[in-house]
């Protein structure tokens, strides 16, 4: 079985120990719930075979199995090799609940589909061949559950795509000494030229910690600081100053030092401010040229079959004139935000809220702790501009709710904008910048909708609760067509030309108007039964990309 996937997962804390885990393993659908009864944790043979890290729903998985199932068993056999090492088992997601045991002794747990986690299995191996088995218990119909856009009818309909259950990105293990670097915080501070540095470790106390930073190979600034108890913050100054930019976007290098442990990362020095909802680089405006990306493969579903189909992605969105996506309704895999970085590609950080009500407490307790989890994962990224956790809440979702997903944003992260909901409604003291969702696609609408914004008044877009004055369109097109100008039999279809035309007529609008600092169009890429993309779901252009960008690329009123 092809091994696919083996670049290391997350390229700002990276180890030479890196060992990927992904491959063949065995497996079984448990739709009874009786896996721990039957103990499967203690079995080698699960009775099916799967290429992980995909999902059993895709057909690179070697499953395709496209129905609920419950809950999924995986099992793979793992040559420990660890010295006087530490041995650390990493996850890159898992949906939903994730139990794992290494030779039959329960490790850890832990709850949520999207983001990572790691157990340290140093006192439950043994050098030689060790038994990893992983469950994944996903109750997608589950309410208090946040799951996108999975389906939770048995086929995709609508906005609603097919499943993603269990493991769908990198597993892998690494090697660490007994003390050594767990999480880096890095906050740039362009008018001190520095880098604000927070260190989290294990057994750090008392060690020296080393930060060296490098510019095309070169030191540009070294600090080294004592660790008091587990955690420690530097001040790390740079040399000859080069700042990230969607225009240039440069990436210092850095090296952490903890005695024996070394962890290699990156860094852009960039600063993001908005004044009157638009949003400014290192003090200049940026429109922000957004597209919806959903982020789905035909044949890996949540997950890319290669890495080059990441940046595919970026390129195909930046060869329109594009220079950034909203990343719907999903927590993108490390590697794809590392892509982002380095091509100046800017980002909203999203989550995947739909499948959750906010009115129940214990999506209370399934939302807030992986919402952390994404901030802390994701801080460190030049390239996200800002975080949207929610997406189409109405106004009867829980105040309370929503205030607290603004107050533990704002309080670890305050260098960023915030909207508390993309579209159709918003509580004013929770957000820092207005969107809207308007798909009206007539012209004469949509220039009279524009001139209003432009003379400061507030208008009442698609299926928004009130009249707001926004300053970033963060949905808008929607504009179901197929090559061929086939109809597939799925909603009231436009030819191709009467698309192009339509796209011109309203991006144009949002462009010239002088309070607009962004818009973001629907979609990308088509994704299963919706037809509404740039792009077909494989990747085939139904327009003339130079024609996009030429309509993209026109100079908006706050650039002039």
């Amino acid at each position: 079985m092809e091994i696919y996937r083996t670049e290391h997962p997350r390229p700002q804390l990276r180890r030479d120990s890196y060992i990927c885990l992904n491959g063949e393993w065995d497996f079984a659908i448990d739709k009874s719930l009786s896996g721990k009864d039957r103990k499967l944790y203690c079995q080698r043979e699960l009775g099916m075979k799967i290429n992980v890290p995909f999902c059993p729903e895709s057909e690179l998985s070697g499953i395709g199995e496209k129905d609920f199932l419950g809950q999924v068993w995986y099992h793979k056999t793992v040559t420990v090799s660890r010295g006087d090492n530490r041995a650390i088992l990493h996850f890159g997601a898992c949906d939903y609940y994730t139990d794992v045991w290494v030779n039959g002794t329960p490790v850890g747990k832990h709850k949520g589909g999207y983001t990572p986690f790691e157990f340290d299995i140093t006192d439950y191996v043994n050098d030689g061949d060790n038994d990893i088995t992983v469950c994944a218990y996903d109750p997608v119909k589950n309410t208090d559950q946040p799951s996108g856009k999975q389906s939770m009818a048995y086929q995709p309909s609508g906005c609603m795509y097919t499943r993603t259950t269990g493991i769908w990105q990198t597993v892998w293990m690494e090697y660490v000494p007994h003390a050594y670097v767990t999480h880096l915080k890095m906050t740039p501070v362009i008018a001190d030229s520095s880098l604000i540095v927070e260190v989290e470790t294990v057994c750090g106390d008392g060690n020296v910690l080393t930060l060296t930073a490098s510019k095309d190979g070169k030191p540009c600034g070294e600090k080294s600081i004592t660790i008091t108890g587990s955690k420690a913050t530097a001040i790390l100054k740079i040399d000859d100053l080069r700042l990230w930019s969607h225009d240039d976007p440069f990436l210092y290098d850095l090296t952490v030092t903890l005695g024996d442990d070394r962890v290699y990362s990156y860094f852009g020095m960039r600063e993001i401010t908005w004044t009157d909802g638009i949003i400014h680089i290192n003090g200049n405006p940026v429109f922000q040229r957004l597209v919806l990306d959903q982020g789905f493969y035909p044949d890996g579903i949540y997950t890319a079959k290669t890495e080059d189909d990441l940046v595919r992605d970026i390129d195909l969105a930046m060869g329109l004139g594009f220079n950034g996506a909203r990343l719907h309704q999903k927590i993108y895999e490390e590697r794809f935000l590392y892509h982002c970085d380095r091509l100046g590609y800017l980002v909203w950080g999203e989550f995947p809220s739909w499948g959750a009500d906010g009115n129940r407490a214990e999506t209370w307790r399934n939302f807030l702790p992986e919402w952390l989890e994404e901030l802390r994962r994701d801080y460190n990224h030049p390239a996200i501009i800002g975080w949207c956790p929610q997406n189409e809440t109405r106004n009867s979702t829980n105040y309370d709710f929503t205030k607290m997903l603004a107050d533990m944003t704002h309080a670890y992260d305050a260098t960023r904008p915030f909207i508390e909901t993309s579209g159709f409604t918003h509580i004013p003291e929770l957000t820092d910048i207005v969107d809207a969702h308007d798909y009206e696609n007539d012209p004469e609408k949509c220039h009279d909708n524009y001139a209003r914004l432009a003379n400061g008044e507030a208008v009442v877009f698609g299926r928004e609760d009130k009249a707001l004055r926004p300053t970033f369109n963060s949905e808008y097109g929607s504009l179901w067509c197929a090559v061929n100008d086939e109809t597939h039999g799925h909603r009231l279809m436009i030819t191709l030309s009467q698309a192009l035309d339509t796209f011109r007529t309203t991006t144009t609008e949002m462009l010239k108007c002088p309070k607009m600092g962004g818009f973001c169009f629907t979609q990308l890429i088509d994704v299963e039964i919706e037809y509404n993309g740039i792009y077909t779901y494989w990747r085939e252009p139904k327009f003339d990309p130079a024609v996009i960008r030429e309509i993209v690329s026109q100079k908006a009123a706050i650039e002039e």
